[in-house]
């Protein structure tokens, strides 16, 4: 074990810990059901509390890397060899399997209190509009505005652990303009596995688009390993935070799974990042992207669930191999997206406030249980 907290990075110490630790996991350094250092060991070891090792154990504990046993300490439970061999998964709940034989359709949205505050919106759409005057008239990039791909390289970086350029960045319409770009590109494939059971739009969008869609049945994990196997598709879109209608989280192992699905046949994911920022955790749960190096994953993500249903932005990742084919095939299409909210989110985002109103919200739910 050799732990270390480097207050230069201006990330929290249990976050380092906790990342140099789910890395540990990740490749083997422990292996699945060994015991891992004690509490106090691990303080003593890297120079921390007691409170900051509790919160990178509380981490590991949400995202399927350990598992706590009472009167024995913590053990790794993360095992990316067990891919595609759990036999014998437990059926959803009988009140989940009700809502496997078919697609589903979204509830209307309610206000949950997660909406971002109206009064410091308007303010920073006032702040805009003085700010950059007729600038807001002249036509952008077809990808969307550069000032909101910036900020969100930074954002996605110091929050996601996701570290991309500006030209990875599209800017969209909505999540279901985005499957449709993707729709669209991969329309050679013919076919595009999802999870059964899903959000509806999704099937009817991709449907749309001229895909087959094959529905890939739910398990207490995540999509159940022997239909993935099975699948005749090399295109996944899947939603690892709690997906609608089942509220299922994957499981670290189950992502890591879903990555090597797609490298073993040559094939891409499309991870629907449904509203994870709002994980009861308090920090965002590890995307599927970020775990996968070799650049097999689309990442697509909203503004509708984090500021309100009526902000109809979202943006889509692209991985860097897959850059010049997006752009040759579909970047003639013009940003569907007003100016002048893309600047509002890019100042939402710089100025802070976006994360804020994030924090806030965390700590609101996790008060609830």
């Amino acid at each position: 074990m050799n732990y270390q907290i480097r207050p230069e990075e201006n990330v929290p110490a249990y976050q380092q810990l906790y990342e140099q630790m789910r890395r540990d996991i990740a490749t083997g350094v422990y292996a699945y059901g060994e015991r891992l250092p004690s509490k106090r060991v691990t303080a003593a070891e890297a120079g921390v509390s007691l409170i900051t090792v509790e919160h990178a154990y509380e981490l590991l504990l949400e995202e399927g890397y350990a598992e706590a046993r009472e009167r024995s300490g913590y053990f790794a439970c993360y095992r990316e060899d067990d891919l595609y061999s759990r036999q014998g998964e437990e059926e959803l709940p009988q009140m989940r399997r009700e809502h496997t034989a078919t697609i589903q359709t979204q509830p209307a949205y309610v206000n949950t209190g997660r909406d971002f505050p109206f009064s410091l919106y308007a303010k920073t759409v006032r702040r805009v509009l003085s700010d950059y005057g007729d600038r807001l008239f002249v036509k952008e990039e077809n990808a969307g505005s550069m000032v909101l791909r910036q900020a969100l390289v930074s954002y996605l970086a110091r929050s996601r652990g996701i570290h991309i350029t500006a030209d990875q960045v599209v800017i969209g319409a909505g999540s279901e303009y985005l499957y449709s770009l993707v729709a669209q590109l991969f329309y050679e494939e013919k076919k595009i596995a999802i999870e059964d059971p899903s959000y509806e739009k999704i099937a009817k969008v991709y449907a749309a688009g001229g895909l087959e869609v094959e529905l890939l049945p739910m398990g207490e994990e995540g999509i159940r390993s022997e239909a993935l196997q099975e699948s005749g598709a090399k295109l996944l879109h899947v939603t690892p935070y709690d997906s609608y209608p089942s509220g299922i989280t994957a499981t670290a192992g189950k992502r890591a799974e879903y990555v090597h699905w797609a490298l073993e046949r040559k094939g891409y994911i499309v991870e629907d990042d449904f509203d994870s920022e709002f994980s009861f955790s308090a920090r965002a749960k590890d995307t599927v992207f970020g775990m996968a190096p070799e650049g097999c994953v689309i990442y697509l993500n909203t503004f509708s669930h984090t500021i309100a249903p009526t902000v109809r932005v979202g943006y889509m990742i692209l991985p860097e191999r897959l850059k010049k084919t997006f752009f040759e095939k579909l970047g003639f299409y013009s940003c569907a997206v007003p100016l002048l909210e893309q600047y509002v989110l890019a100042e939402l985002l710089s100025g802070g406030d976006f994360e804020r109103h994030i924090n806030r919200v965390r700590r609101k739910l996790r008060s609830t249980i």
